[in-house]
């Protein structure tokens, strides 16, 4: 057994769960039976027999009966704040939503139940998923309604339709300029169609703004669906804007939210000010505590994978004069970022494609010969496209991808038809992994899922969710993702010694799966289900009532 010696005197547990499949994910990969935990702490791992000695009358003890218990799961990258206000928007992803007909009729019965002058939102479009096969237009979207704004935001979030409402509220009109890594989108009349393009779109959520109140509204909903998934860590990746970033701490330090939050110094609204007045203000890396603390500087570097508008080193398979967007040349993105290296901070960017991906890493290496730094960490969200000459710079470099195991699962067909063969190198997990390369896992959600379970099935069958192979080189063994998922995830955040393994000491963040999930089919992960989240060691979940001795 392994016990919590260090604190002296026993103190017994206020948590034991027993009988199980304990998944440690420590150096070893250890498997144990059962785990106590005291307080917000692990006080002890090992077998039934061992852990015994640490219960006594007060204790809640928790049969496990064969199935696992493991790490929380840390999402090293999504967005909090975003996919609470999701849940607050009309769902293009719902399956019955399979024309945009359906759509329109939809927002127009809510538009009857809206305040004149009130925003209409919808979230998850997909052009490649209803019978049309395009945008909605301007429009149409009058026609549900020029008496409230209305925006439909693209699943990647990277783009939008607006109707005319909305572009009056932003100033949009035909004369306006395409902003920098950015279009607002005529027709050939020059005539608006209402579609705005990465940053004019980006720069639109400051017009559509949510209340104070539904923002904290949208960080409940998004909690108590982390909770279901056993997500009790997150890396935010990006709020709104100040008054969002402002408003997830408070909720944190106000003990509204109890998931686990480090936060990247980014936005949405027009990030690369946000980030340079972030700097600006001496909050460093690290500041914070074990509920939330201030992560890397970010900023976008190019689009959106299955927008599809990544920057690309060579044409698109489906339009070779395609190289999609770069929001910023390098020096502008070393201007901030490489100051931030200089400052003490972790540094990170949005990077997808190839093009945009050795941008950042001509970035990095730039600021490391400047001013050597050991351990620092840096980031790179996505790395989409990862060529083995990029993997070998991110080993050289000591850069932590942050991959996205589900995208492939959700987009993987936008993925073939627009990358060809170099889907065989979109979010490899594999590679990194045989290079030796430190790579966290992540859903962005709301793009896609926040079920981790869909990401853990996705990177084990690396299937398409209609079947089809998707870079199948790529494929890893679960106890690989689980690690992406937890260990990785928190070294990551500089947080390994706190949390990511089952190790006595560590913070008491555990989940009970509703099965042994070394013993499930493969192809059956995606349905594995979370009955008990435990975070800082409370339960603040549970599926169905658990056996309690």
């Amino acid at each position: 057994m392994i016990g919590l010696g260090a604190f002296g005197k026993m103190t017994m547990a206020t948590i034991a769960f027993l009988n199980g499949e304990v998944l440690s994910v420590n150096e070893n990969n250890d498997v144990f039976e059962a785990v106590a935990l005291a307080g917000n702490k692990i006080i002890a791992v090992g077998s039934n027999e061992e852990i015994q000695g640490w219960i006594s009358e007060e204790t809640n003890v928790i049969d496990l009966e064969g199935k696992t218990l493991m790490p929380g799961i840390i999402d090293a990258h999504l967005h909090l704040i975003f996919y609470g206000t999701s849940k607050l928007s009309l769902n293009c992803k719902d399956p019955k939503y399979d024309s945009i007909e359906k759509i329109l009729e939809d927002l127009k019965e809510k538009a009857t139940t809206t305040a004149v002058g009130e925003w209409i939102r919808a979230v998850g479009f997909n052009e490649t998923k209803v019978a049309e096969l395009r945008f909605p237009t301007k429009k149409e979207l009058d026609a549900v309604s020029t008496e409230h704004p209305i925006i439909i935001n693209r699943t990647c979030s990277h783009i939008g339709v607006a109707n005319s409402a909305a572009l009056a509220l932003a100033g949009i009109n035909e004369h306006t300029k395409d902003p920098s890594g950015g279009m607002i989108e005529r027709d050939a009349e020059g005539q608006l169609t209402g579609k705005l393009i990465e940053s004019a779109f980006m720069s639109f959520n400051e017009v559509s703004a949510f209340s104070n109140e539904e923002i904290m509204q949208a960080i409940e909903l998004a909690q108590q669906h982390f909770y279901r998934y056993g997500i009790t860590s997150v890396h935010d990746a990006a709020t709104y804007d100040a008054n969002s970033f402002r408003l997830l701490q408070l909720a944190s330090h106000q003990g509204k939210l109890k998931v686990r939050v480090y936060a990247m110094i980014g936005s949405l609204n027009d990030c690369y000010a946000f980030t340079k007045s972030m700097l600006a203000s001496g909050v460093v890396t690290g500041t914070g505590n074990e509920r939330f603390k201030i992560g890397p500087a970010k900023l976008f570097t190019d689009g959106s994978s299955s927008g599809p508008t990544i920057a690309t080193r060579d044409g698109y398979t489906s339009d070779a004069n395609n190289h999609g967007i770069l929001y910023y040349t390098e020096e502008e993105l070393y201007e901030v970022l490489g100051k931030a290296h200089e400052l003490g901070y972790q540094i990170t960017v949005h990077a997808q494609g190839d093009q945009a991906i050795e941008m950042y890493l001509n970035v990095v290496e730039r600021a490391l010969a400047e001013h050597p730094r050991e351990d620092h960490r840096h980031r790179i969200e996505h790395a989409g496209v990862s060529m083995p000459d990029l993997q070998a710079r991110m080993k050289a470099l000591n850069v932590i991808p942050i991959s996205n195991p589900p995208f492939p699962y959700e987009f993987g067909e936008i993925y073939l038809e627009h990358y060809g063969e170099r889907t065989d190198y979109m979010y490899a997990m594999h590679d990194y992994i045989q290079q030796g390369i430190i790579a966290a896992a992540s859903s962005d959600a709301p793009v896609t899922t926040a079920n981790p379970m869909i990401g853990i099935h996705t990177a084990v069958n690396r299937e398409v969710n209609n079947g089809k192979a998707f870079g199948p080189q790529q494929k890893i063994e679960l106890h690989e993702i689980l690690r992406a998922y937890t260990y990785n995830a928190a070294y990551a955040s500089f947080e390994e010694k706190l949390k990511g393994s089952i190790e006595v000491g560590k913070l008491a963040d555990v989940i009970v799966l509703d099965q042994a999930i070394t013993k499930t089919n493969p192809k059956a992960l995606k349905d594995v289900r979370v009955e008990v989240t435990v975070i800082d060691g409370e339960i603040v979940f549970e599926k169905r009532a658990v056996h309690e001795g």
